[in-house]
Order: structure tokens, then C-alpha cells, then sequence
């Protein structure tokens, strides 16, 4: 078969399970496409082709479980993201510190994915320690976005967006704590999926915050499907990750086969907090307003976030202290300016400040029970923007509203975040620069299931013109 970077993932694992592509041929198609695409936009950081064609080589003469489950993948290949270590493989978390590390063991994970028959091809780029949404680091330079190369391709999983986008691979890994699978989603028109918390496993590059349930691991992917499959890979309960969930007892692919869509919406563009860009809050209106045609009713309605930026900031501030607190002794010079900056910010916090913010965040979970009580979903842009150019490294101003920090413009995805509600972001249009724009479905605590039914209703009812993957528009 010729271009089969062109496929779903569904369609690559059942030709993989029918024997109609062999491990190999899958491998040695996705090598091709990121020899081809890559140099556009440098999305896979590092290859480990070799450690791939060995692992196909051993699903091909081993062959695959008697009784596979709902999400085995038969020898896809996927990328990781370089926060996460693969046995053998280079993992530089996209700091100099970290520049030559070579991985002793995979993490959770990684193990769980191969298991259930993923190959990792390579790695995926990502900002220093994931601290931003916008994709570049001294190791490895910056992650351009395929719909044009000057812009930023958003983050923190910018690179495995772009794997996707551009057909490097199927399926990827990334990880989400302000956003950082949501906005490169947004930003790269694919699906880029928040699980909630406990989900789908993690593994020792979260071993400082075992109990921490803000940054969770998730499946991107370029369609709502293929993202189920990809979490119906991921799940798994293990001793080592003790906020880890049991698999559930019905396949995701089950939810978004189905494509039940929701009987009623909220929709914000601004969550009652965030500003937004024109463009970008008249396409996800336009978009939200869609669901009608399903038969949902669709209102303008959000939960009560006051306090949750605030909230948001202080428990990010104290989780980069547990993470960074050898590095800032050790290698400060070589940290960027904007983890140095919420290092000490989290290093500042009082004890009080931050029985404040846990009290707060108590407060706006219950706004979000008690919202989810009269609507199914809530409903709002990705991102406040469009994607902007990659030498900015974040924006300190959007629709007129100034901010202090290099977080906030991220606002619609990280008050979201301690909630615990699994959330996703779709594509939903392109501004008139065609630049894609996403729109965010939020569902109630532990609801993925009719998060992805509802998710696959949209897409089936969306009828745009643009899809990936696409060749990167060098401009």
C-alpha cells in the first residue's frame, strides 16, 4: 500500500490485524514520512528507528495475545513525548541538564502502550520540563506549526502534535497540567484529549508527585476515534501510580462509535474570566451553536470560576518546587527565565496561601457538580487565539487585557484543570488566515465515556473542509 501516513489509526491497526501491512512496513512508513516533513518543522526530536524495527521484527515472529484487548495496537507505531523515558532512548525533557540522558527503564506509561502492542518510533518535542505552550528549547531549537511555519504550534505537547498533523505518526503520547494537550490540539487541528486524573498511568518522570492529581498523560490523535482507541491503549492500574484507576469495564471506542450528542449545553466564551480574540470567540460560537442541529439546546451558561486563576497559579507554584528544587541549586544558570519564574513564585507562597487555594479549588469543583447537574457539557474556545508567531515566546496581551505572567493567556484550559473533569479539543474552524481554531468540551468528573460520544457527534456534524494530515505550508 502506498501513503500510508494517509490512514486513520483505526485503519493502520486493522490492516496490522488482518496482516495486511506487516510491523516492519508500518515502521519503515512512518520513518519515511518524518524523513520527509520533519526538517519544515522539527517535531521528532529523536528517532529510535533501530529499537522500533527490532520490536516489529519481534511482533511479526512472536505474534500478537490469543485475546487481545479492546486496545491493542497490533504494531502501530507512536511517538512519546519527551518528557517521558523509553528504555534505551535518549530523554532530555527538553533541558540542558538532561541533554545526553540516556533512559535505564520505560515509564509506566510507555510500558502499558507496548504491551498492548504500540512500537515508539521517536520522541516528540517539547518545551524545558513542559513549562509553557509554546514549543522550543535550547536542546533542540523550536517545533513549528504545519499550517504555516512561522507560527507557534502551541504546548506543551507541541511536538506530538505536529507528528500528527503532518503524518509522522498515528497516534502520540502527550501530557496535560495548564493545557499542554488541548492547546497544540487547538493550535494543530487535531484531538488532543485530557483524561481525568488517574486515568491512564504515569510513570517515573512524575515519581517527585506520585499523589499529585493536576498533570495527568493522555492520547492525541488526529480524530475522535482514533483517540479512543489510543486511551483504550493507555489505561491500566498499577501499585507504582497510586491515583492509577481500573480499566473500565466498557471499551472508550464503545462511547465514540456511539456518537450520542448531549441534550444541553453551556457555552462561554469567556468562562466569566478569560479574554478572547473576536475571530477566535465567533468561530466557537459558531461551532457551539452547532449542537443544535443534533437536537441539544445550547445556552450561554458557565460555573462561577472567580478565584480560579489565582487558585491555579499557587498549585502550579508549589508543584514546581517538589520538580525543580535540585535544578534551581544545582543548574539555574541553565533553566529558562520562565521556570525560574514560577519556581520562586511557588517558593514565595505561605502556608496559608496555599489553604486558600485548596479551599477555593473545593469551592469551584462543587460549582462544577452543581453546573454539571443542568447540562451535560460545558462548552468553550481552546485558546483565547489564534496560533501567533514562534519567536514569541508567550503573549502578554490579548484583546486588550494585559497579563503578569507567561501562563495566563492560557486561561480557558488551566481553570479547567483542578477541576478534574476530562476535557478535549476539537477542531473547529480556521480563522481567515487559515490558522486552525479549537473548541473545548468539558464533561463532568470521570466522564469520559460521554465526553467521546458527544466529541464524536461534533465531528460527524462539523463538515470541515481542512483535515490532516497535510504537508507543512512553508511560508
Amino acid at each position: 500500500m502506498t501513503e500510508l501516513w494517509r490512514k486513520t489509526a483505526r485503519e493502520m491497526v486493522d490492516f496490522l490485524a488482518r496482516g495486511e501491512v506487516r510491523p516492519v512496513e508500518a515502521v519503515e512508513a512512518a520513518a519515511q514520512r518524518i524523513e520527509a516533513t520533519n526538517g519544515a518543522v522539527n517535531a521528532m526530536v529523536t528517532l529510535c528507528v533501530e529499537r522500533a524495527m527490532d520490536a516489529a521484527s519481534r511482533l511479526e515472529t512472536q505474534g500478537h495475545p490469543a485475546q487481545p484487548g479492546p486496545g491493542y495496537l497490533y504494531g502501530l507505531p507512536i511517538s512519546v513525548k519527551d518528557l517521558n523515558h523509553v528504555a534505551g532512548v535518549r530523554c532530555t525533557e527538553g533541558s540542558p541538564i538532561y541533554a545526553d540522558r540516556i533512559s535505564t527503564e520505560s515509564d509506566l506509561l510507555v510500558q502499558t502502550l507496548e504491551a498492548n502492542g504500540a512500537i515508539v518510533i521517536g520522541k516528540s518535542n517539547t518545551p524545558e520540563f513542559g513549562a509553557g505552550a509554546n514549543t522550543f528549547n535550547e536542546v533542540f531549537g523550536s517545533t513549528r506549526n504545519p499550517w504555516d511555519t512561522r507560527m507557534n504550534c502551541g504546548g506543551s505537547s507541541g511536538g506530538a502534535a505536529v507528528n500528527l498533523a503532518t503524518g509522522q505518526t498515528w497516534l502520540a503520547t502527550g501530557s496535560d497540567l495548564g493545557g499542554s494537550l488541548r492547546i497544540p490540539g487547538a493550535f494543530c487541528s487535531i484531538v488532543g484529549f485530557r483524561p481525568s486524573p488517574g486515568r491512564c498511568p504515569r510513570g517515573t518522570s512524575a515519581s517527585l508527585m506520585l499523589f499529585d492529581d493536576m498533570a495527568v498523560v493522555g492520547p492525541m490523535a488526529r480524530n475522535v476515534g482514533d483517540v479512543a482507541l489510543m486511551l483504550d491503549a493507555m489505561v491500566g492500574q498499577y501499585a507504582r501510580d497510586p491515583i492509577s484507576l481500573p480499566v473500565p469495564n466498557e471499551a472508550f471506542q464503545v462511547a465514540a462509535t456511539a456518537a450520542r450528542p448531549p441534550r444541553r449545553i453551556g457555552w462561554s466564551a469567556t468562562l466569566g474570566i478569560a479574554p478572547v480574540e473576536p475571530e477566535v470567540a465567533s468561530i466557537c460560537a459558531a461551532a457551539a451553536q452547532s449542537f443544535a442541529n443534533l437536537g441539544a439546546v445550547v445556552e450561554e451558561a458557565c460555573p462561577d470560576f472567580s478565584g480560579a486563576s489565582e487558585m491555579f497559579h499557587t498549585l502550579r507554584g508549589v508543584s514546581f518546587v517538589a520538580a525543580h528544587r535540585a535544578h534551581m541549586a544545582e543548574h539555574r544558570d541553565l533553566l529558562k527565565p520562565e521556570v525560574i519564574w514560577n519556581y520562586e513564585h511557588g517558593a514565595s507562597l505561605s502556608a496559608l496561601d496555599i489553604a486558600e487555594a485548596k479551599r477555593t479549588r473545593g469551592r469551584i469543583h462543587g460549582n462544577m457538580c452543581s453546573f454539571f447537574e443542568s447540562y451535560d457539557l460545558l462548552v468553550t474556545p481552546t485558546v483565547m487565539t489564534p496560533p501567533f508567531p514562534a519567536e514569541t515566546r508567550y503573549l502578554d496581551e490579548v484583546a486588550g487585557v494585559k497579563f503578569s505572567n507567561y501562563v495566563d493567556w492560557l486561561m480557558h484550559t488551566f481553570v479547567i484543570t483542578p477541576t478534574g473533569c476530562p476535557a478535549v479539543s476539537l477542531p473547529c474552524g480556521f480563522t481567515k488566515d487559515g490558522l486552525p481554531v479549537g473548541l473545548q468540551l468539558v464533561a463532568p468528573p470521570r466522564g469520559e465515556a460521554a465526553l467521546l460520544s458527544a466529541a464524536a457527534a461534533f465531528e460527524a456534524n462539523c463538515r470541515l473542509e481542512w483535515h490532516t494530515p497535510i504537508d507543512p505550508r512553508v511560508n
